[in-house]
């Protein structure tokens, strides 16, 4: 900016004191960064040796007992406040001032019917159940993250929520947890994921939708049984049930805008056992997804009436049931773009922004959805990957695995994400 002699001497000043406090505030994040990264890196032992614990015993959905009453003791040593149980095993935990603005971070605790393949020490103690996707990572990280921010409590500039959330495989854990008030004031809420296709110590993430709405279906689809060798005196289920699976791929590719991403996969058929007799009934079942949740609710629609239309003209009836009881549909995932450009400048100020990577758009689903269908949410994925431990495959694999590093760069990942977004925002506090 070009200044002659008659450019005020009181906006000189201004300007000399904004520059001044923007290097001041620059070298302030920097030396904020360095210290809480440290911070969590001396407490990997203690991460460490929590993680293993967790997933040598791991829970199913609305299982979680043994998971939150660890949980609970941890935060005890820590001297931090909870409140519990909400959806019947969760935990809520609260560090700060208890006042405005409230921030929440959330982790899910359950684990996978799966069957660990992976041989080491710690591997787990239950045949058939597994952590195959992480949560125990999520839970240490979080309680990394309370541990953290209970040591600066005092420079917390409003309140951090934790919740500690139970069966997010399924069984839409955070819609319970919000029926039952886990989101108290929270104005705002980010989650965590670990991501096998990126290194450790990265984190990614995109604004706007980056995972899907889902939801499962079931159909029987009843004729008339007889035997394979009169089939005029029978109505076949089973050429139903092949006439209605291919109707129903037309479903995506015939009605939905190509640039919506849908996806509709019939996943099993079961019919008779003889090779010799018609069935009189024949099961379908699948998957929906979606992008967006009312992309969902349509394909939903637009499902039971190809099913029972399909099935009629053949002669036979159809019971469709979208399973709402066992898997309740699961809305679609949306960052919100401020919170996401927070993630973006605070992992970039801790990581290098060089590790601070694009997400992608994934037709997975996951029940932080529910919470952002009521407050602006952002979930990001945090880097797992390395080969040389095997850390490779992805989730609900037999062999997944973690590259333990993660946890202290996830606990203070968490921590630095919550204690900035009260410092941008606690001037905006009523």
């Amino acid at each position: 900016m070009f200044l002659n002699s008659k450019f005020p001497a009181f906006l000189l000043l201004l300007l000399t004191h904004l520059a001044n406090h923007q290097t001041q505030s620059k070298s302030f994040d920097q030396e904020y960064a360095n210290e809480i990264l440290s911070s969590a890196q001396k407490e990997k032992d203690w991460l460490v040796s929590i993680r293993r614990r967790i997933h040598e015993n791991p829970e199913l959905r609305f299982q979680e007992f043994n998971t939150s009453a660890l949980i609970r003791s941890k935060l005890d040593e820590l001297g931090v406040s909870y409140d519990y149980p909400f959806a019947k095993t969760g935990v809520v935990a609260q560090i700060g001032s208890g006042a405005r603005p409230v921030v929440a971070l959330r982790a899910d605790m359950d684990a996978l019917p799966l069957q660990e393949l992976v041989e080491w020490e710690h591997k787990s103690k239950l045949d058939g159940v597994m952590h195959g996707c992480g949560h125990d990572a999520h839970t240490t990280m979080l309680l990394g993250a309370a541990k953290l921010l209970q040591q600066r409590k005092d420079e917390l500039k409003g309140t951090v929520r934790l919740l500690f959330q139970p069966a997010e495989e399924g069984g839409a854990g955070a819609s319970h947890m919000i029926k039952d008030g886990a989101l108290g004031e929270a104005e705002a809420i980010f989650g965590m994921h670990v991501d096998f296709t990126n290194p450790t110590g990265s984190i990614s993430s995109i604004p706007g939708p980056i995972l899907a709405a889902v939801s499962f279906f079931e159909a029987k689809i009843v004729g008339r049984g007889g035997h394979a060798a009169a089939p005029h005196l029978s109505i076949d289920p089973i050429v139903a049930a092949s006439y209605t699976i291919l109707a129903l791929q037309q479903l995506v590719s015939r009605e939905v805008d190509p640039l919506h991403s849908q996806v509709l996969s019939v996943t099993y058929v079961r019919g008779g056992t003889a090779l010799n007799v018609i069935p009189s009934s024949v099961k379908i079942g699948g998957t929906l997804r979606s992008l967006t949740t009312e992309g969902l609710s349509q394909l939903q629609r637009r499902v039971t009436e190809v099913i029972e239309g399909q099935a009629a003209s053949l002669r036979c009836t159809a019971h469709v049931d979208m399973k709402e009881e066992e898997f309740p549909a699961y809305p679609a995932c949306f960052n919100d773009e401020g919170l996401h450009r927070h993630v973006e400048r605070v992992g970039g100020l801790l990581l290098g922004t060089e590790n601070v990577k694009e997400g992608k758009k994934v037709m997975a689903g996951e029940d932080f959805a529910f919470y952002q269908d009521v407050i602006p949410g952002e979930m990001f994925n945090i880097g797992i990957r390395n080969e040389a431990i095997g850390a490779v495959h992805s989730p609900h694999s037999p062999y997944f695995f973690l590259d333990e590093d993660v946890l202290p760069i996830g606990a203070a990942v968490h921590a630095a994400v919550a204690e900035v977004y009260l410092r941008d925002h606690s001037h905006s506090a009523i």
